[in-house]
């Protein structure tokens, strides 16, 4: 406490009491003296006790004091009583670090407030002994149940305790099957989409650029990249198919290989990689998309809108893979045991294809 009085020199003295930090939280008590009754019958209007006996006149009395006091409820008891809570968790290693993989727990947030839950967050940047406390943390709080995420495409080990709770994994899938529900993007349909975006504007000798690493979205757009051709009566050609480190160097050091197989066309692993081979394109002299046509993977807004001409894309669903998990989790939607649900990855359209004609 610090007390202060104004002097005649407007100089600050001790003397009137000042209250320093926050106010008490008003009790059950003060609820029941300022409603006239007893303390537990504030608690049964509280708990919307469907069988207690009490007057509408009263639970009117005791509903207008809670809210002319600001009276909270203790959440934590509440949750003690019913084995629950409006709470659910979410253990990511690194999506709130992570720009557009950001998008996970705005669905996951957005999906769970319209449930009347709200979202606990531990990101964890990949640290065992911090994940293990999170999740103990959260299972402590008796939340509805835990999604665990990571900010990419991958498999995963089930941590023992996150058994505990009912749980869904978003964008990453157990490496034993069955072992739990998952929800995915869905990286076939992805490279199908965007091929299918180069073959509907004419091109018909299209490469791709591949990642070197080892991945589900690796085997996933390329399997889709397939699809596509052989869905439009066009034979897989292997050698239209290079691999690159998945960054904007990588595409960059891809260009020399790629202009030698005297393509029309160009689907990029992602669109770091993409942004590369603009650079090296236009070292060769090349205009996008008069010369070449390039389609990304991704869709990172500061890279793919942003670059002239704009890059053609796939979005990878962040927001709905989150906003999908918890509908899982809350028993919403269908949860398979069995395989993972996968999710759309839509198409963004912008300037870097343009109509082609065959030769």
């Amino acid at each position: 406490m610090i007390s202060q009085k104004k002097n005649s020199g407007n100089a600050a003295t001790p003397d009137v009491p000042v209250k320093i930090g926050r106010a008490h939280p008003v009790t059950l008590r003060e609820v029941a003296e300022a409603a006239g009754v007893s303390t537990a019958t504030v608690s049964l209007v509280i708990n919307q006790k469907k069988n207690a006996r009490i007057a509408d006149k009263t639970r009117q009395r005791v509903q207008d004091a809670i809210r002319q006091l600001g009276y909270r409820p203790n959440a934590m008891a509440k949750t003690l009583v019913s084995g629950t809570s409006r709470f659910i968790g979410l253990v990511a290693d690194g999506v709130a670090t992570t720009p557009f993989a950001g998008q996970i727990i705005h669905g996951a947030q957005d999906e769970a407030w319209k449930h009347g839950y709200a979202l606990l967050i531990a990101n964890t940047e990949g640290n065992r002994d911090l994940e293990k406390d999170a999740i103990a943390m959260m299972l402590e709080y008796k939340v509805r149940g835990i999604l665990y995420s990571t900010w990419f495409h991958r498999p995963t080990d089930i941590p023992e305790t996150l058994r505990e709770a009912d749980f869904v994994l978003v964008n990453c899938f157990a490496t034993e099957p069955g072992a739990a529900c998952a929800v995915v993007p869905d990286e076939a349909q992805g490279g199908h989409s965007a091929t299918q975006i180069l073959l509907n504007a004419g091109h018909r000798r299209i490469a791709f650029i591949n990642a070197t690493i080892p991945a589900p979205a690796k085997d996933g757009r390329l399997q889709g990249y397939k699809d596509a051709l052989a869905a439009a009566s066009i034979g897989f050609d292997p050698d239209l198919v290079m691999e690159a480190y998945p960054d904007q160097e990588g595409g960059y050091g891809a260009t020399e290989e790629l202009l030698k197989r005297n393509v029309t066309a160009v689907y990029c692993y992602n669109d770091r990689m993409a942004m590369g081979l603009y650079d090296g394109l236009r070292e060769h002299g090349l205009s996008i998309p008069d010369d070449i046509a390039v389609v990304g993977f991704d869709n990172q807004e500061v890279i793919a809108a942003h670059l002239r001409p704009p890059l053609s894309t796939v979005s990878l669903p962040h927001y709905e893979l989150g906003a999908a998990g918890v509908r899982m989790l809350l028993g919403l939607d269908e949860a398979p045991n069995d395989s993972a649900v996968k999710i759309a990855c839509p198409t963004i359209e912008r300037a870097s294809v343009a109509a082609h004609s065959p030769v």
